[in-house]
């Protein structure tokens, strides 16, 4: 599956994690448009970088990653939320979001990509 330059915001603390991510996303046909790894800077970051897709850590250093997501909601940007605990941690406005637990693969984000983007 391809995305065909999807231009995705990825909030992740985890370097490592973030750099294979990237990787992920070139193979899959995407154009990573920024990346941060705290809440303050994702904030700061979203309105110039207009994505149409984001990727964001539940937990970035201890800190919940939910104002972004709420910023993400009211701008009708899709996004789907990873994770190394599952989502039974998301408050309910979020329930219905994709989560894909950590580690994942390529198909693993593909997929999760694919539904978050059709919501």
């Amino acid at each position: 599956m391809r995305f065909n330059k999807l231009r995705v915001f990825l909030v992740e603390d985890d370097s490592l994690i973030a750099m294979l991510v990237e990787d992920m996303l070139e193979e899959l046909g995407c154009e990573l448009v920024a990346t941060a790894q705290r809440v303050a800077d994702a904030l700061q970051l979203l309105p110039s970088i207009n994505p149409d897709f984001a990727l964001l850590d539940v937990s970035l250093a201890g800190e919940r990653v939910f104002p972004v997501a709420a910023a993400l909601a009211t701008a009708n940007i899709p996004f789907a939320f990873t994770t190394g605990y599952g989502g039974d941690g998301l408050p309910a406005e979020f329930k219905s979001r994709p989560v894909i637990t950590k580690p994942f693969q390529l198909r693993q984000l593909a997929d999760i990509m694919s539904s978050a983007v059709e919501c």
